[in-house]
């Protein structure tokens, strides 16, 4: 399949039903007291923009374990006609170690993914945040473990999309049940508390700290739980929604100057090779 190019249209569009998704979101989380935040680009693009960043096609949205499973109990309750919730406890061929909400009624294929068997759609990515040892060799050790889970997770896709040996050790991965990885990773959800010091990371997700090498090491794997126990109300595309009320240290964490805009060759948006909207 060849990448299929999305126009400014377009862009817009998806915009606008996945802000749909996020009032729901924040509707159901409401009603149930779910704390959750604006996260990475989509708060980048709350304090910086009022909305979205201009070429950005997706948002994201951060929830502490203990809200994330609240949030899953009560999903069900999202308007069916705008939006359901995905992720390996509801779709057993779902491969991503954090949930997501799908636009009903759309397509959204990857590049590369195709061939996958879960349910696909516009979306934005829920991301659950786990705590972390406190011990630095503890953390380094979690990370390379979670790193080779993640590995398993993708090796659907990598077995189609690398060439080479690459390609040979991804299909070798994908012989391991996705089961596997699933099991693994709901043992180290259960060693999470809102209440604990320990510092918090999406686990099947790279650390945000490791993008920046020039970071300390004791920096790289979790960020401070604070940062998502205060939240703010931001203006985003009209609406108020909760972000980090300290999103100066968590965007500085990272994107170092976030409010310098980046070349045009780096503004990307998700290569696809299919859209229905």
């Amino acid at each position: 399949m060849k990448q299929r190019q999305i126009t400014s249209e377009e862009l817009r569009k998806i915009q606008l039903l996945q802000l749909g998704m996020i009032e729901e979101l924040h509707r159901v989380c409401e009603l149930h007291n779910i704390s959750y935040v604006l996260y990475g680009g989509t708060l980048l693009g709350a304090v910086r923009h009022k909305g979205y960043i201009p070429w950005d096609d997706d948002a994201d949205i951060a929830m502490l374990r203990e809200d994330y499973e609240k949030f899953k109990q009560v999903a069900n309750e999202l308007n069916p006609e705008i939006c359901f919730f995905q992720d390996s406890d509801t779709d057993k061929y779902y491969r991503w170690g954090y949930g997501k909400l799908r636009r009903t009624g759309t397509k959204f294929v990857r590049l590369y993914q195709e061939h996958l068997k879960c349910r696909n759609g516009l979306f934005i990515d829920i991301f659950p945040l786990d705590d972390i040892p406190k011990s630095l060799p503890m953390q380094m050790l979690q990370d390379f473990y979670c790193y080779c889970l993640r590995k398993i997770a993708w090796s659907e896709v990598g077995k189609v999309q690398k060439r080479g040996f690459k390609r040979l050790w991804f299909s070798l991965l994908n012989k391991i049940p996705m089961s596997f990885v699933v099991k693994r990773q709901k043992a180290l959800h259960k060693k999470s508390s809102n209440t604990s010091d320990n510092k918090v990371t999406c686990l099947l997700f790279p650390s945000l700290g490791k993008f920046y090498f020039k970071s300390p090491l004791k920096e790289r794997y979790g960020m401070p739980k604070i940062w998502f126990k205060e939240r703010a109300l931001y203006d985003f595309e009209g609406r108020k929604f909760y972000g980090i009320k300290d999103y100066d240290a968590f965007l500085k964490y990272e994107y170092r100057d976030y409010m310098t805009l980046p070349p045009e060759n780096k503004r990307k948006v998700h290569p696809v090779s299919y859209i229905e909207i």
